[in-house]
């Protein structure tokens, strides 16, 4: 039966995959935005924004990560709901394949196309001036943590993917996530914020994140953030995962 289901998956993903490779312009368009957006920041606001002895682009790069992720996984929702209302999911719900493949092939495939996308964005960095000393075990270590936050949020576009009942509503629940790293230390310290804003910005997820990620590029020790960063992201995880596949038993009842 595992067999079957890795089997199934590659196909399943093989398919997916192809879909994305043919109209690259959806990883492209999920890269713009954080590109456009860093561009602004550090050319517009960075001279006006302090961060020390650290470069703005190497200060922001971290958060402008999240938001290419939280951009790309709007269009694993919209995959996804776009097989729903073709009838394609029925059809490889009626085919003796493993059932859980068709999910875990648009899973798959959004981590890929993620990864294409960080690397454009990362290029445009480096191009803009990002520099980093950190060694082959840190950027590993960045490159997990990335891989972690990419597989929980697409457990959790999974959800209106499968449920929505529109297209922009299934691509829509994203737009929070896109803007959530403004209210937090990707872009300015949270020290500068007023009292109840840098409360919020200092026990959410993305600040954690993005201070670990920033740690690692420079080298710094990772403290507690790690650790809270690796927490936020697997219980969104689970969360999500057990909703998403709840989603998908009703589907498919």
């Amino acid at each position: 039966m595992t067999a079957y289901f890795f089997s199934d998956t590659a196909a399943l993903t093989g398919r997916t995959l192809r879909h994305v490779t043919r109209s690259m312009d959806t990883i492209i368009t999920t890269a713009i935005t954080p590109v456009a957006m860093m561009l602004m920041f550090v050319y517009v606001f960075g001279g006006a924004i302090d961060t020390g002895s650290v470069s703005y682009v190497n200060y922001m790069l971290p958060g402008i990560l999240l938001m290419t992720i939280a951009s790309g996984i709007s269009y694993t929702a919209y995959r996804l709901f776009t097989d729903v209302k073709s009838g394609i999911f029925e059809r490889f719900q009626s085919m003796p394949i493993a059932r859980s493949g068709v999910l875990w092939a648009h899973v798959i495939t959004s981590l890929v196309a993620n990864l294409i996308a960080l690397v454009l964005v990362v290029g445009v960095a480096v191009l803009m001036g990002f520099r980093s000393g950190a060694g082959v075990s840190a950027w590993l270590a960045v490159a997990g943590i990335l891989l972690l936050f990419t597989l929980a949020l697409t457990w959790l576009a999974v959800i209106p993917g499968l449920s929505a009942s529109s297209v922009e509503g299934a691509g829509a629940f994203a737009y929070p996530l896109i803007f959530l790293p403004f209210v937090s230390s990707a872009f300015v310290p949270t020290r500068t914020m007023p009292g109840p804003v840098r409360w919020f910005a200092e026990h959410q997820p993305v600040t954690s994140i993005v201070n670990t990620i920033r740690a690692l590029f420079t080298g710094q020790p990772v403290g507690d953030d790690i650790w809270i960063a690796l927490a936020w992201c697997g219980g969104i995880l689970v969360v999500a995962y057990v909703f998403a596949m709840a989603a998908y038993r009703r589907k498919i009842a």
